[in-house]
């Protein structure tokens, strides 16, 4: 039996609307009050962010916060699939279309009428997807695999992509006429080292969603411990911080969870026995003005020689008002 109020904590997640989201954060405050803006509207929705930063959690609480949340949300992951089954899976097919298809079947944009289609790794679309992709966004149609018949339907799109998609504009490998159609409004998801302020609650919020799964009244983190998970880079972001606390949790007999119980690679603490291995190097830090200010100019500079200078391309890459942009670069 499930602890008494218990109610899994991903379900919580699923039906959590941006009213419930807060942070300590700049980048990730940027990115929620991008999201607020987005819910209000039914633009289209490009999130960017590395693998495990929580990409399809925001698209569903963007989904909930809008005026669609009694309708569909509706999740495809478009990486690594034939043309046949992509076309399948996202506009449905009928009887007798192909080899195994003994039944008529709805596709995603048919059963996302009226709510939310997301589109995770949009980027490793091929070309032809893509294009069938653009017209679906562009018009509201699409035919069904092995069928003539023009459907509709009413789809607020969100995608997402782990990739530098920056630079694939810069090549034939994204179309860019879909690129602009998609991204009506961008949202840049942190990584989570770059996340400090926020990392101690999402840590006792992992534990106490763990705890209650798995029936114990596991209350924190050693010294140590919680130590060696604040000095992680964490490259599998929230998704490894998930993991490593599912799996602390379940060692731990105790109500604190000790530092033999992380089972992450970043090598012993100077604490720790066997502290000699090499942690992982410290990142570079460049001279000079280190402020988040300063930080935030230069990537806005950096974007914008990117674009060729080219100052309306650069806010939408960066997901800001072209006005915000230029009140930015005037700031001293």
């Amino acid at each position: 039996m499930r602890a008494a109020g218990a109610e899994p904590a991903r379900q919580r997640e699923w039906n959590a609307t941006l009213r419930e989201y807060h942070t300590s954060d700049d980048a990730m405050q940027t990115c929620l009050d991008l999201a607020r803006i987005a819910a209000r509207t039914s633009l289209p929705v490009l999130i960017l962010g590395e693998t495990g930063t929580g990409k399809t959690l925001l698209a569903r609480v963007i989904h909930n916060s809008s005026r669609r949340a009694r309708n569909p949300f509706v999740a495809f992951n478009s990486a690594a699939l034939s043309e046949t089954l992509l076309d399948s899976q996202l506009f449905g097919h009928e009887k007798g279309a192909f080899t195994g298809a003994d039944r008529r079947v709805k596709g995603k944009f048919e059963l996302a009428d009226q709510g939310t289609l997301f589109l995770d790794e949009i980027a490793d679309m091929s070309p032809t997807a893509q294009a069938k992709i653009l017209r679906a966004v562009e018009y509201g149609e699409f035919e069904r695999l092995g069928s003539e018949a023009l459907l509709e339907a009413d789809v607020r799109l969100i995608s997402a992509t782990h990739l530098p998609i920056a630079r694939y504009l810069q090549t034939d490998t994204f179309r860019k006429d879909l690129f602009y159609r998609i991204s009506g409004i961008t949202l840049r998801v942190p990584a989570l080292r770059d996340r400090p302020n926020d990392l101690r609650s999402l840590m006792a919020a992992e534990i106490a969603a763990a705890s209650a799964a798995q029936e114990k009244a596991i209350v924190g983190l050693s010294r140590v411990a919680a130590d060696r998970l604040l000095a992680y880079h964490w490259p599998g972001n929230l998704r490894e911080l998930k993991r490593v606390i599912d799996t602390a949790v379940a060692i731990t007999d105790g109500d604190v969870i000790e530092v033999e119980a992380l089972l992450i690679d970043s090598g012993p603490g100077p604490d720790e026995p066997g502290g000699s291995k090499a942690a992982p190097p410290a990142p570079s830090i460049p001279e000079g003005d280190l402020s988040l200010a300063s930080a935030e100019r230069r990537h806005i500079l950096a974007v914008l020689e990117q674009c060729g200078n080219n100052k309306r391309r650069a806010a939408r890459l960066l997901g800001l008002a072209r006005s915000t942009l230029d009140r930015k670069l005037a700031q001293s």
